[in-house]
């Protein structure tokens, strides 16, 4: 049996349930297999920027995330412990809940930071592909593929019934996580190398509200020098629900024989944590991992394409993994879909790898030099100078004196402590993308500078390859944000009263070249106001310029002026970016 699609995508972890959702939503034929009964069964993801959050909004579901997930405000006191009733070492404001940097976050998007456990997150990407149209097979393992210069043929099994058939697509996404046998069989090349660490996962219900609501966070972090397992003795407690379901998370020797675990000794390892063995704990499950250093330095291979874990492979650190392979799919379904409706050229798909690769090594070398950063922590406390657990105690309890050195100490934890903002607080790495490729035309400017940390701070620019820049417009009296008249699968184009000339261009060249192209006039009197003049400070072109942003909500390009001929500018800037 031969079954035939445009798009065949492999896996429903969050890169194949978000390319499931983005192709569904832009009328794209495509099936999805996973070898799996159903979604994710544990809360191994969970961080859900803004930049996700947003496109999530652009999808249609963010209301769902939103309501399902934890609210940004619970997220960020992360605290720092000997246990959970233990010592407080200190505490960390994150993911934006700083006062200071509470007002940057608020002002870079018109979505939050929620907390949602991917056994939650996949059920509603999944879903909502469903309902719109996405072909899902369950149970249905993917066996290889072969491709020729017309599409790919990949082989599959139903793990139900054993019956193997044939799925004929165009193309083919690789979305099947860090051990991608897509990405193995395409050959993808990769640079570093995987199970650098060994990590537990131990799943449970307990009631720890007395415990953690008075400082709530999604993360507790438990040094405890000693410990059976985890080496220099340091743990998670993470919050998969407030305040009843979490996830406690330890290391292991990768090296050493893995640990043999069972329920009572999952739970001991829980108490410890805790530091009370009262605590009713319910254990939900427990299961092994391996942290990673490893990224693709190529996305394709012809008419493969890999997305995901499959192609950056990294620990957990600043919550990156499964928010950059939501946005790994929702970069090439857009043009994906332009493709197959013969509205863009083939080597559109270039861009996908030019633009994604760059980001994939670096959330892989930030995620693990984030683990790094939490030397300077054990150094502060005197963990490293020896391996006496009793010895590390006392270590650790000299902050307590009124002497030089245990000030020089105290100095040095806070500014260890202060080092974590880039692991909790790392907006720049989360908004910052500029992407270089065939499918944006530069203006013929240098790239703005950023004028503070680019990993710390979110630099708003129009720049050519940017993200949009938020900002709240007016309609009918009500607040609308840039990033919801862009989007959609469409092409959009924002100008002033001056520029109107751009708009009807607009609609005379999406109409010659039989593509959606929407264009915004911003003015008093118009459909959309600028409410707080805030568009007038951030477009940085002039108000008779204009800004043109691809259907991804990324600048495809800009003008500064308008033009003698707007129509033949728009005209050759769209058939640069669509390779026609």
């Amino acid at each position: 049996m031969v079954v035939e699609t445009d798009v065949l995508v492999v896996g429903t972890g969050p890169a194949g349930a978000a390319a499931a959702l983005a192709l569904a939503t832009y009328g794209v034929e495509h099936i999805v297999v996973t070898k799996y009964r159903w979604t994710a069964n544990t809360p191994r993801a969970h961080i859900t920027n803004q930049r996700t959050v947003e496109i999530f909004r652009d999808l249609g579901i963010e209301d769902e995330v939103i309501a399902q997930g934890t609210p940004n405000e619970l997220m960020g006191d992360t605290v720092f412990c000997t246990s959970l009733v233990g010592e407080e070492i200190g505490r960390v404001r994150t993911w934006g809940t700083h006062p200071s940097r509470h007002a940057e976050y608020t002002l870079a998007s018109p979505s939050r930071h929620c907390d949602l456990p991917q056994t939650l997150l996949e059920p509603i990407v999944v879903g909502a592909a469903a309902s719109r149209g996405s072909r899902i097979r369950f149970d249905t393992e993917y066996l290889g593929f072969v491709q020729d210069d017309d599409g790919v043929t990949a082989s599959v099994r139903d793990r139900i019934t054993g019956a193997e058939y044939t799925i004929r697509a165009k193309y083919l996404i690789g979305a099947d996580g860090a051990r991608s046998t897509v990405a193995a069989d395409a050959g993808l090349p990769f640079t570093g190398e995987m199970d650098v660490a060994g990590s537990m996962n131990i799943v449970f219900d307990a009631d720890l509200s007395g415990l953690v609501a008075h400082r709530p966070s999604i993360l507790y972090w438990v040094l405890q020098p000693g410990s059976d397992i985890g080496g220099i003795g340091m743990g998670v407690v993470r919050a998969v629900k407030p305040w009843t379901q979490w996830l406690a998370i330890w290391g292991y020797d990768i090296a050493a024989p893995p640990p043999e675990m069972n329920d009572e000794a999952a739970t001991k390892i829980v108490h410890d944590l805790l530091g009370d063995d009262s605590v009713p704990v319910t254990i939900r499950g427990y299961s092994l991992w391996g942290n990673n250093k490893c990224y693709a330095t190529s996305y394709r291979s012809g008419r493969v394409f890999c997305a995901g874990d499959a192609v950056h492979r990294h620990p957990p650190s600043n919550g990156l993994g499964s928010n950059t392979s939501i946005q790994d799919s929702y970069n090439l379904a857009w043009k994906l879909a332009l493709v197959l409706r013969g509205a863009a050229g083939e080597s559109l798909l270039d861009s996908y790898e030019a633009e994604r690769t760059p980001i994939g090594e670096q959330i892989v070398l930030r995620a693990n030099k984030s683990i790094e950063e939490f030397g300077p922590i054990f150094e502060a406390l005197g963990l490293t100078s020896t391996d006496d657990p009793d010895l590390m105690e006392r270590h650790m309890a000299a902050r307590f004196d009124d002497t030089t050195e245990a000030a020089a100490q105290r100095e040095a934890l806070r500014k260890a402590l202060e080092l974590k903002n880039y692991e909790f607080n790392a907006h720049g790495v989360e908004m910052n993308h500029r992407y270089r490729s065939g499918a944006v035309v530069p203006d013929g400017t240098e790239e703005p500078a950023f004028d503070r940390d680019p990993e710390l701070h979110h630099h708003p620019t129009t720049w050519p390859g940017a993200r949009l820049p938020h900002c709240w417009l007016g309609r009918d009296g009500h607040r609308v944000s840039t990033h919801d008249l862009a989007g959609k699968g469409r092409f959009a184009l924002f100008t002033g009263i001056s520029g109107q000339r751009w708009a009807v261009a607009a609609e005379q060249v999406a109409t010659d070249l039989g593509i959606e192209l929407v264009a915004h006039v911003i003015g008093p009197g118009r459909e959309h106001t600028d409410l707080y003049d805030d568009w007038a400070r951030v477009r940085e072109v002039a108000e008779d310029g204009c800004v043109l942003v691809r259907p991804d909500t990324h600048v495809a390009w800009r003008a500064h002026d308008l033009a003698d001929d707007p129509a033949a500018a728009l005209t050759d800037v769209l058939r640069r970016v669509l390779h026609r």
